[in-house]
């Protein structure tokens, strides 16, 4: 503790000479982003209100995957102390922000969610310089993150206690909701911005502070967002952020660390179960969104033109790159030949490219792991039978500046034991499998260990609400490819994870409910 407030105070007293240093990375990276507020591209972590580098000057770079630009460099701090301490900060912290008032709570959610706003082309911006989505995508993801800090700045005043009649004479019972504590944030790179602000927006509606693990590909969105709530008046400790390629020690030292009292974490199911045994030695709440395989479903009396267009929301938006796409098309045999047609037609009009050009759908993937993954996914599919309908190689040539793009792929009649139908592809590859009942293909849709989301597409009342309980999820799409809202929970079931982020049931999972049981008060 004692080391990081002196390098706090080194990076006060040496204010002017950092500010001009890293004014000369600025200079350079913003003739590439073209940021109207350069101030929004840190180089450095946040800690206590300061911007601070590790302890050992280490420091890492982030590129481009449209291009393989070197965006910049953040701090290397997965020493285990160094974490340890920025812990410390935000224990120390939670100590005053506990007490402060949900009206001075809303306040600052709502100046921070006007600032977004104010800043939208900017970090939209920055989304698709370290990610790669188009331009409008990285706009999307911008608006549904900002929503979370509007939604959870009214959620702050409605956060209600309960009076409840007592079966013992004479005594009075009440509840009222208290935060859990110090948590601890660990955010993926599909969604940089939006999830950050879907977990701290509850967790400081309820009064908590937070230690963020921003992702290693794209920790300048993250960082970006605590220049805003600086400026939106947030206290000292209350938002902090680390900077650091060592996932798994910085995760480590979060879950192993008695201070902090809630993790919440966004990422593979794999990892999080390495994280829920780390954090079973002391017994924390846990909020985990986890792997999915979501299934979408076309029966034969759907509106084949809204399948297709639900299919491609929510199956190649940000190139397949996300937790809720479609996993699994399967089409009811009427149905097949047309979906399947309108489908190929509908991804060959996509544009693959630099999310930062003009014109482009679809922007590379993440890195040569991910794309590797589409193909070897492509592949299995092939070699046992499946139709290749569109697609199915890299994208090379100097309009691919980078070996991250991938062709958007369709692949027809694949069978039961295809890996891409076991587990997530995370890419821009639309299996689709033929199907004959609904009693089929519910089994179908519900042979697998995870349960995030479904979706499916039918005129039949009876079977929308059928099929809408019969899945095993925890959210399920009807005639439409889009869920995902501020308003609404958000979650899985099975390995899929547990609790649930977003609506009014967002801060639950940020609060202890304390019963108190008055009596004496000479009311009987």
């Amino acid at each position: 503790m004692a080391s990081l407030l002196t390098r706090l105070a080194q990076s006060s007293t040496s204010r002017s000479s950092s500010i001009l240093s890293l004014s000369r990375t600025m200079s350079t990276q913003r003739a590439t982003l073209n940021l109207k507020n350069p101030s929004l591209l840190k180089s450095k972590a946040f800690v206590n209100n300061e911007w601070v580098s590790s302890k050992s000057g280490k420091v890492f770079q982030v590129t481009n995957p449209a291009n393989n630009e070197v965006i910049g460099e953040v701090p290397e701090m997965g020493n285990e102390e160094e974490v340890e301490e920025v812990i410390a900060v935000a224990k120390k912290a939670f100590e005053t922000w506990r007490h402060s008032t949900p009206k001075s709570r809303q306040d600052l959610l709502a100046k921070f969610h006007k600032l977004m706003l104010d800043n939208t082309d900017d970090l939209a911006t920055i989304i698709t310089a370290e990610n790669g989505k188009p331009l409008p995508d990285a706009r999307g993801e911008h608006l549904y993150s900002s929503s979370f800090l509007e939604w959870f700045s009214a959620e702050a005043m409605r956060n209600y206690g309960d009076t409840i009649p007592s079966t013992i004479p004479g005594l009075r019972n009440v509840t009222i909701k208290q935060p859990v504590g110090v948590v601890g944030v660990i955010t993926p790179w599909n969604f940089p911005s939006a999830m950050i602000t879907r977990k701290i927006a509850p967790a400081l509606a309820a009064g908590c502070t937070c230690v963020i693990k921003v992702p290693e590909e794209t920790p300048f969105s993250g960082l970006a967002l605590m220049e805003l709530a600086q400026q939106a008046g947030f206290p000292p400790g209350v938002l902090n952020v680390i900077t650091s390629q060592d996932s798994p020690k910085v995760g480590q030292v979060i879950c192993a660390s008695k201070t902090i009292k809630k993790v919440s974490f966004t990422g593979s199911t794999g990892v999080g179960k390495i994280l829920a045994k780390q954090c079973a030695g002391t017994l924390k709440k846990l909020s985990f969104e986890l792997g999915g395989n979501a299934p979408f479903i076309v029966f034969d009396d759907a509106d084949i033109d809204a399948a297709v267009t639900g299919a491609i929301a929510c199956k190649f938006r940000s190139s397949g790159q996300t937790c809720v796409c479609a996993n699994r098309i399967y089409v009811q045999d009427g149905v097949y030949d047309e979906f399947s047609k309108k489908l190929v037609e509908a991804v060959k009009k996509f544009k693959v490219g630099n999310g930062a050009d003009e014109g482009v759908t679809h922007g590379p993937l993440i890195h040569g792991r991910a794309l590797a993954k589409v193909e070897d996914h492509v592949k299995d599919a092939v070699d046992k039978g499946a139709n290749l309908l569109l697609g199915g190689s890299r994208l090379t040539g100097p309009e691919y500046p980078s070996e991250n793009y991938y062709e958007p792929t369709i692949i027809g009649d694949v069978p039961e034991d295809a890996a891409c139908l076991q587990e997530e592809t995370f890419g821009p590859m639309a299996a689709v499998v033929r199907f004959k009942s609904e009693e089929e293909v519910l089994r179908l849709a519900n042979d697998t260990d995870v349960g995030l989301a479904g979706y499916f597409f039918s005129r039949d009342v009876g079977r929308v609400w059928r099929v809408a309980e019969a899945l095993e999820v925890g959210m399920v799409g009807c005639n439409t490819g889009l869920i995902s809202q501020a308003s609404i929970p958000f979650g899985g079931v099975k390995e899929s994870g547990y609790g649930r982020e977003g609506s009014k049931y967002g801060m639950a999972d940020y609060e202890v409910i304390k019963v108190i049981c008055m009596g004496g008060l000479g009311t009987n």
